[in-house]
């Protein structure tokens, strides 16, 4: 638990819920109520207007103090010193002015911080053509796959942002004052901010700021699963201190309400905050029509900012960071097929090619004999794995070595790596990633090899067999978990153990069948009889064997113990 949330950019959404915790500490999780019992505490809500008040009393006074002692430039009597008269406060406020408290008054703090930081602004106009096409091609896919998780154009910048962060770190560098020496900060990998609008129980709306936590270290799959598992709990009030700790940068999206340019407060502790403006034709075209604009080639376009702390990050650099970010959302680097095979969206190629009539136009020439001989070869081995790949795979707990088969070995078969490059994946109708035999062979490994093992191709309907190949090489059901997934996902397997040692110890002797070997039994029943109810089902009837029955009527069926 990080006990510093009252000091980062969700100081604001912190106070909330320290006001939520005085009124019935029984509405707020348990980590905040954790944090707040120790120690950690916003401001008490009678109590802000008034402290404020004197706070600023203070201030007068010494600014007053200041200004009579001759004080040079940090006094905050200016007016009393460039004008010659007295700065006095007004005994009396003006009608429609009320104290700030909670979290409105934490922003103030929080911005009155945030002008302690030099900061400048860099900013680019981004074509997004291309990103428009391949997000358009991206949810195909993912509609085909019969996926229902889409991707964003806010998706794709965030992840693109990181990958560019990657390339110029200096972007997340901050700077640190240690005993009146200034030291740069370096942080380890990214830690990217999202600025996430939500509404609170009151019916208020504030912006929070949770954190990806070492984005740089993930593909697509993975950060996209962390991006809508915290705007999920965002949007659920579920977010816990340790949420908004960390960040090394922010991205923002203006863009969303139409704001064209944006350049954001940096709060402490990050490099640099990104906006993204919104996406549209420049505004000098907005009165002619999208064909002739099509005809012209003029594509819509957005404008990114970088607002960067200028005592450690220059302005070429951060020209640099943008121009890196360009690049790659316009797809070099491989940005987009990187994506692709994150996604395990290669698997277009799986489906089954239509005959096409005899081409007559000379484009293609004979195939060498040699290059069928090498295509049958692949086939072979593509066949192997799904046949015989479960001899290799790592099922053993305690790390035995597999069996093996020799007919996985593509060395025997004439089947070289320059050979293997130049056979096209698409011809062996795999729906691993990757182009060619080369690239997709070690996927074909990872998944008929790796820790899971399957035995498929004795089915008898073609069309079983051929839908269950596709699921199993393109990951269609092995997607990550998320967090609160995984936490959900051993706390039931947490139960299943404490009941099979509950067992264990009441009935010692006692002759029956453990669920251990198979705990997953239940979580699996728990998915199925979810999604059965989900399409409609009203009676679920459960046959079983004698291994895990009681775990199952115990945590399945309900039956109380």
């Amino acid at each position: 638990m990080d006990p510093n949330v009252f000091e980062t950019a969700n100081a604001g959404f912190a106070q909330a819920m320290y006001e939520e915790f005085l009124r019935d500490p029984g509405s707020v999780g348990p980590e905040w109520r954790q944090l707040f019992e120790s120690g950690r505490v916003g401001e008490k809500p009678g109590v802000n207007g008034a402290s404020g008040a004197d706070s600023e009393g203070r201030i007068a006074e010494r600014a007053d103090g200041q200004a009579a002692q001759g004080s040079g430039p940090g006094a905050l009597g200016g007016e009393a010193t460039a004008a010659g008269r007295p700065a006095a406060r007004p005994s009396v406020l003006p009608s429609g002015a009320g104290p700030l408290k909670g979290p409105a008054a934490k922003l103030v703090s929080n911005m009155t911080e945030s002008l302690t930081i030099p900061t400048a602004t860099s900013f680019r106009v981004v074509p997004v053509g291309v990103l428009e096409d391949r997000r358009k091609r991206l949810n195909a896919g993912l509609q085909v796959a019969g996926r229902k998780n889409k991707v964003s154009f806010t998706h794709l910048i965030a992840y693109a942002l990181v990958q560019a962060t990657k390339q110029h770190p200096v972007m997340g560098h901050t700077l640190l004052m240690h005993e009146g020496a200034p030291h740069r900060v370096q942080p380890e990998g990214v830690a990217l901010g999202l600025a996430v609008d939500v509404q609170r129980k009151d019916g208020s709306r504030g912006l929070v700021v949770p954190v990806i936590k070492r984005a740089d270290t993930m593909d697509f799959a993975a950060f996209h699963a962390a991006y809508e598992g915290l705007v999920e709990k965002a949007r659920t009030n579920r977010l816990m201190p340790d949420d908004f700790t960390g960040a090394t940068m922010s991205l923002t999206n203006p863009g969303g309400l139409g704001t064209v340019a944006s350049v954001p407060r940096l709060m402490t502790g990050q490099g640099s905050i990104i906006a993204v403006g919104a996406i549209g034709y420049p505004v000098e075209f907005s009165t002619v029509a999208e064909e002739r604009l099509r005809e012209f080639g003029i594509s819509k376009v957005m404008t990114v900012t970088s607002t960067y702390d200028h005592r450690v990050i220059q302005g070429a650099e951060s020209g640099a960071f943008l121009a890196t970010l360009d690049h790659l959302l316009q797809g070099d680097q491989g940005f987009y097929e990187l994506i692709d095979e994150s996604l395990h969206l290669a698997a277009e190629s799986y489906q089954v090619v239509k005959a096409a009539g005899p081409r007559h136009d000379g484009a293609t020439g004979p195939i060498a004999p040699d290059m069928l001989y090498h295509v049958a070869a692949a086939m072979a081995l593509v066949k192997a794995f799904r046949m015989h790949g479960h001899l290799a795979a790592q099922l053993d707990p305690l790390g035995t070595p597999p069996i093996g088969d020799p007919a996985l070995d593509p060395a025997p078969l004439g089947l070289t790596p320059e050979v293997m490059a130049a056979i096209p994946s698409k011809v062996l109708r795999i729906a691993v990633p990757g182009r060619t035999l080369a690239e997709s062979l070690p996927y074909l490994q990872a998944t008929y090899c790796g820790t899971m093992a399957y035995e498929i191709e004795h089915i008898a309907t073609h069309e079983e067999r051929v839908w269950l190949r596709e699921k199993i090489e393109s990951g269609a059901y092995r997607q990550p978990l998320g967090a609160e997934e995984r936490r959900a996902l051993l706390e039931r397997l947490t139960e299943v153990e404490a009941l099979e040692r509950f067992l264990h110890k009441a009935y010692l002797g006692q002759k029956r069948f453990s669920i251990e070997g198979v705990d997953m039994l239940v979580p699996m029943l728990d998915l199925t009889i979810e999604q059965a109810a989900a399409g409609g089902a009203r009676d679920v009837v459960i046959g079983m064997a004698h291994r895990g029955r009681l775990n199952v009527l115990a945590h399945t069926v309900g039956r109380p113990y």
